[in-house]
């Protein structure tokens, strides 16, 4: 599975937005938090500043609407998944953190575009 996932300054206005504008369907809502969206075959996680998704990396970086969009996969075992990425050398922008729904890390590709690894709670 794979999703995008935007960050939002607020959840319910971006909710409102993707689902009255665009047409997409609300598929789960934990305001303020997050939400999320879908169309088809296309489904959004729209991460509001309560999200674990915007708090800021190690390096002081902070994520931010525009700026930190990035694609997610879904993983079975985000420990085992992380080891195997550090072993094969993949550059990581966080460690593991946990919010609402899960946790995630990023690693960056070789350009240092953002994909997010992400577990989801039992």
């Amino acid at each position: 599975m794979a999703a995008v996932r935007y960050i939002v300054r607020d959840v319910d206005q971006a909710v409102r937005f993707y689902v009255d504008r665009l047409g997409f369907t609300l598929d789960q809502k934990m305001a303020p938090a997050f939400a999320r969206v879908s169309r088809g075959d296309t489904t959004l996680w729209l991460s509001g500043p309560a999200s674990s998704a915007a708090r800021p990396m190690p390096d002081g970086r902070a994520p931010a609407p525009g700026g930190w969009n990035r694609f997610v996969i879904q993983v079975d075992d985000l420990a085992s998944t992380v080891t195997a990425l550090r072993t094969a050398g993949v550059v990581f922008r966080n460690d593991i953190v946990a919010g609402p729904g899960g946790r995630q890390v990023l690693i960056e590709d070789a350009d240092g575009n953002p994909i997010e690894l992400f577990e989801p709670r039992p």
